[in-house]
């Protein structure tokens, strides 16, 4: 039968620290004297996780620009993505507004 491992402050402070550094689990897991798994449990168990890093936004803050006129080559785009009118043209002039009765 195995050997029960005992889990300590050292042991837990190695494991944080490593993965911080955004070692891999093997690394972790030769230092501390411990199978990969056994790291890989004791850290989700304890939290310690590779710090996620800064989000950054991917287009500039558009909350506050005027709306696309209809027809604009990005709306349409973005209306007919994925759809039997993808890469179909706009139809110009645009379709007349339907009269009330």
């Amino acid at each position: 039968m195995p050997n029960q491992l005992v889990w300590n402050d050292q042991r837990d402070t190695v494991l944080r620290t490593m993965r911080e550094k955004a070692h891999s689990w093997d690394v972790i897991a030769r230092a501390i004297g411990i199978s990969r798994w056994a790291a890989i449990e004791r850290a989700r168990a304890i939290g310690a996780h590779i710090p996620l890093p800064p989000r950054t936004p991917r287009q500039p803050d558009a909350s506050n620009r005027e709306p696309l006129p209809a027809g604009h080559p990005l709306a349409w785009q973005i209306l007919t993505h994925g759809t039997l009118l993808a890469g179909a043209a706009y139809p110009d002039p645009p379709l007349p507004p339907e009269e009330e009765e």
